[in-house]
């Protein structure tokens, strides 16, 4: 066999991951390839953007990979700048990183208000306030009417930029990398990894993070706040709180290893 066609075969074979139960301390992410993954933004680009920084830092003194930069979620609600989160992630450059943007349980109620207020009402009430006044929409939820819910609303559709609409409406539920499967909030154990159900992938909690079975690939995740993250045997959480602790997470994946940034 050709020199090159053997290379390129034992490349192939290297990057094949056995099926089966994987627990954290044996994970692996492809050779030649890093992940650079981060919790609940939740509004706060001022927390992002140093974040950001710090990862193209932090790369520089590594050695050169295929990178990915890897988003769980919740850009929305809650911190007072979810408009300049959307804006700062369109704008990052892709040339040298593969972008994944997950879709949290706050973008879906989002966009679930901006399909129907009235029965999307509860968003804000999880913070949608926020994001509403981040688009230069201001609405008092004190004594708010239905008709200041659906007049909040088409003023939200007026100012909101087609290119966050078109972000909002195209987020991945999930990502598979290596030994690694990324969802915002986990996934129901009763089922297997491609079986997995929106509504488990962006909202679920207690049955997910008190089970202690290992899945066929560590799950990383955000959605329920730590204090700190917290790598277990079968689950990375890495959602820290950051629009009121002003702690943004960022999780680094290579090889066998997983760091905090």
């Amino acid at each position: 066999m050709p020199l090159a066609r053997l290379n390129k075969f034992i490349s192939r074979r290297s990057a094949v991951i056995p099926e089966g139960p994987v627990s954290s301390a044996t994970a692996a992410m492809p050779e030649g390839q890093r992940a650079y993954v981060v919790g609940d933004i939740h509004g706060r680009e001022d927390l992002l953007t140093p974040l950001l920084g710090k990862i193209d830092e932090e790369e520089s003194r590594r050695t050169s990979a295929d990178t990915h930069l890897i988003f769980l979620g919740d850009y929305v609600d809650r911190g007072p700048m979810s408009s300049q989160v959307i804006d700062k992630i369109l704008n990052l450059d892709g040339s040298n990183k593969k972008i994944i943007t997950l879709k949290g349980n706050h973008e879906a109620s989002m966009l679930s208000f901006l399909q129907d207020p009235v029965k999307g009402k509860r968003w804000l009430h999880y913070g949608g306030d926020a994001t509403l006044r981040s688009y230069g929409v201001d609405l008092k939820l004190a004594e708010v009417t239905e008709e200041d819910i659906r007049k909040a609303a088409r003023a939200l559709k007026k100012t909101l930029p087609d290119s966050h609409l078109q972000f909002l409406g195209t987020l991945e539920t999930s990502h598979t990398l290596g030994d690694y499967f990324f969802a915002h909030a986990g996934i129901d154990p009763s089922r297997s990894l491609e079986n997995q159900k929106e509504t488990d992938l962006l909202w679920i909690r207690d049955t997910f993070l008190c089970h202690e079975g290992l899945f066929d690939k560590v799950v990383v995740h955000g959605h329920s706040i730590i204090p700190e993250p917290e790598i277990r045997e079968n689950r990375i959480g890495i959602d820290t709180g950051a629009f009121y602790s002003n702690v943004l997470t960022c999780l680094v994946l290579e090889g066998n290893t997983q760091e905090i940034l």
